[in-house]
Parts: C-alpha cells; structure tokens; sequence
C-alpha cells in the first residue's frame, strides 16, 4: 500500500509505503502520527502514487499544462531504454564522419592497445632487434618512445627476454 501524504506544518508531499506508527516529514523532519497525517490518495500502485504526487506538485508551482503534457512514470521509465540519438548522429554531430570511424576501428591498430600490438612485433618476427620492433609498431600508429620503454618494462615484468639486442616472448 502506497499513500500520498502531505505536512501540516511545512505543507511538504511525500509517499510513503506501507502503514506505519509513524513518519518523519523529509522537508522539516517533524515526526506524525500515520493516522493524523492527510492522506490524498492510498494505491497498490507505486507509479500511480508517484503520478498523484508529481500532479499535486505541478499544480501548486502553476505548471498544471507543462505536466498534463508529459507522460507517465510508467511510459518514461520505458523511454529511458531508448537512446534519444544513434551513434551515427552523435558522430555526425561533433563533426567526425561515421563511415570514416567505422573503419578506423577496423583497422589493425583500431582494436588493439600499444603494449598489443609491440607484442605482436616480437611474436611475429624472428629474433627481432629493437629496431625491428619499432618499425613495426610505429607503423601501425604507436610511438617511437612508447616502444622502447614498453621494451624495457616486458623484460622487466618477464614478458619478454633480451638477449643480444633480440628480444624473444616467453
């Protein structure tokens, strides 16, 4: 059971489910007694509940028209699911072209992170030097700098192991 309920002394609305001895106003914090509060509507309905309270609300800010206008609690909660723009949109808004985008991310470098694809160098080539891994990885986008202290890092996490100047994944 939900009832809307309203304060004597600061006039603030609240619902409150089930009946209780007592509540605490949430605008003053003054305690009442449950039977001497003014009940405006008692519903199984929680949404209804909420609707009563909203209208009541509404009226007395004089945006009774602005509320009349808007769905109810239930409608909206289902509204929320939907997004208000695609991903397209969103992109052709901030003025990214979202062909251009999807093929960005479906490129090599799109999907995999820095530490990646470096480690992809080492696997994918035969005792490769640390130029050899540059090469690689600076061609699909990541930098020279990153390459170098990600090689350190690798050996020293025990990714990788140097040996020679060839580094080689364990």
């Amino acid at each position: 059971m939900y009832a809307v309920v309203g304060c004597s002394a600061c006039s603030a609305l609240w619902i409150l489910e089930g009946r209780q001895e007592t509540a605490r106003c949430p605008g003053c914090g003054r305690t009442h007694r449950y039977a001497k509060l003014k009940k405006f509507v008692e519903t199984d309905d929680p949404d209804h509940a909420r609707e009563v309270r909203a209208s009541m609300l509404a009226s007395r800010s004089g945006h009774a028209d602005a509320f009349a206008a808007v769905d109810s609690f239930s409608d909206l909660d289902s509204q929320v699911e939907r997004p208000v723009v695609d991903d397209d949109e969103l992109l052709d808004g901030v003025g990214v072209d979202a062909d251009e985008a999807a093929a960005a991310s479906a490129t090599e470098t799109g999907s995999r992170s820095r530490k990646e694809i470096v480690l992809a160098a080492v696997e994918q080539r035969e005792n490769p030097s640390e130029e050899d891994v540059v090469t690689y990885a600076t061609a699909r986008g990541v930098p020279e700098s990153y390459v170098e202290r990600a090689l350190e890092r690798l050996v020293r996490a025990g990714e990788l192991t140097e040996s020679g100047g060839r580094y080689r994944r364990l």
